[in-house]
């Protein structure tokens, strides 16, 4: 059995939608169960649901073989595991957004930026050749700029209706990110049979690793 690290909300939909199609699931997680582990019935895989930043942190640390992970959730951290494969699910982009009228040559002689994102963003404004302030966050990232935070924010955007919503707008995409299936090194040689049938179901071989 496998057992997968999923994050949770619209891209483990997504995940499981594409595991129902390769006939790795039997069927859905109770949606409204509470509970964080899910094994399928049919015991092929079984499913941990965590917040979208620790999957990678999960799979490294072997608590689970593979994960489904964003492609900017791996950018931003140093994990040590196998080349990620692009699923092609969970489409946003990464991008620098701030209140209407702003923009990243406003003038100002150091821009603080609001963000779960600090290394991207970093390097983004470091080379523009824009010295930058970063304030770190984890939640309600929009806010930051409304109440004079931050002047603005690096966030993830699917369809900006959030950002509308709060009278921000998208300046420029950093870079477009999909969701990635990744592998510990432990998980390639203990379950080699499991994870050569998991890869075979998506159309890949492990000369892709």
């Amino acid at each position: 059995m496998l057992t997968l690290a999923l994050p949770k909300g619209r891209l483990a939909e997504e995940s499981i939608e594409l595991m129902l199609e390769r006939g790795w699931l039997s069927g859905r997680p109770d949606p409204d169960s509470k509970e964080l582990i899910y094994k399928d019935p049919k015991g092929k895989v079984r499913i941990l649901l965590v917040r979208s930043q620790d999957v990678a942190t999960y799979v490294e640390q072997n608590s689970a073989d593979a994960g489904i992970v964003g492609w900017d959730v791996l950018l931003e951290g140093d994990y040590d595991l196998l080349l990620p494969l692009d699923l092609l699910i969970g489409k946003c982009r990464l991008s620098v957004a701030g209140p209407k009228g702003w923009s990243l040559s406003s003038g100002e002689r150091k821009v603080r930026v609001a963000t779960k994102y600090p290394n991207i963003a970093k390097d983004f404004f470091l080379k523009k050749g824009i010295n930058c302030e970063v304030i770190k966050l984890y939640g309600s990232i929009e806010l930051a700029p409304l109440v004079g935070l931050s002047d603005c924010i690096v966030d993830l955007v699917s369809t900006g209706g959030t950002l509308r919503a709060n009278n921000l707008e998208e300046i420029e995409v950093i870079m477009e990110s999909t969701a990635r299936l990744v592998f510990n090194r432990s998980a390639l040689y203990t379950k080699r049979a499991e994870v050569g049938e998991f890869l075979e179901s998506f159309a890949l071989t492990e000369k892709q690793l």
